[in-house]
């Protein structure tokens, strides 16, 4: 059995324009595209949080995003984190004003690592999570920005080891090489930010099937593991995710 606090399962939802991004078959809902009522069938079958990635970069979109935030709030009683566009204090307490529990920063804190600070200044550390996107390439794991699409000469342990002394509570790290593979997590990498770090640590990238959570949470001690298509095309139920984790001797809330 593992002890400790419960391990986390957090689905992710890719929002634009205020709609879910297309692909998204959760069983039975008919208004799949509304990110509100996707998070709240997500909510009431157990899952322990949300995340919701902005990926409009228009000054609309953001506005139609922080109104989104503003009703998942009122529908929703899990935490949920918010991302995408947020490069200043004001995007972080426009997201939190409007009733969002965390704020995922990716660029914008490689390139000005000080909003690390100034929001756990202003908010406290809890509210910070710092997502890093990261490949392993011949020469080590890099940090990539812009999507995946910009590669960093900062190593992954260096920089998840300086938004931890700088405040972040939480590493959300995504391993380009695993992510849409379905084929597990990275779970070596994930192992040495364990013991690495104090703050807990987000798995991204990879989950195909149930097992690859479990091998998450024993050989990677990952905290939390966040999904996506796995969860919206209803390969995998998070009550039966659940249920075989608890039969595995993980901790889980049911």
């Amino acid at each position: 059995m593992i002890k400790g606090l419960a391990k986390r399962i957090i689905p992710c939802l890719d929002v634009k324009d205020g709609e879910t991004v297309k692909g998204t078959n959760f069983v039975n809902l008919r208004e799949a595209g509304d990110p509100v009522k996707l998070g709240k069938a997500y909510s009431n079958s157990g899952a322990d949080e949300l995340v919701f990635l902005d990926i409009t970069a228009s000054f609309e979109g953001r506005k139609t995003f922080t109104n989104m935030v503003t009703r998942v709030a009122k529908e929703i009683n899990i935490p949920f984190t918010v991302g995408g566009g947020i490069n200043q204090l004001e995007d972080v307490e426009r997201l939190l004003y409007a009733g969002a529990d965390k704020v995922s920063l990716n660029s914008s804190a490689i390139r000005r690592p000080e909003l690390i600070d100034e929001i756990t200044n202003k908010f406290g550390s809890q509210v910070c999570v710092c997502a890093i996107d990261a490949r392993l390439d011949d020469d080590g794991w890099h940090c990539y920005i812009k999507g995946g699409r910009e590669r960093t000469e900062l190593g992954l342990f260096d920089w998840a080891k300086e938004a931890e002394r700088r405040g972040a509570g939480e590493i959300l790290f995504t391993s380009m090489n695993h992510d849409g593979m379905k084929n597990g997590y990275a779970n070596d990498a994930l192992a040495k930010l364990a013991d690495t770090l104090s703050i807990p640590i987000i798995a991204s990238g990879g989950a195909g099937k149930k097992e690859h959570f479990r091998d998450t949470f024993i050989d990677g001690k990952a905290d939390a593991a966040l999904a996506a298509s796995v969860f919206h095309f209803g390969e995998i139920s998070i009550p039966n995710l659940k249920q075989y984790l608890k039969n595995e001797g993980i901790n889980v809330r049911l």
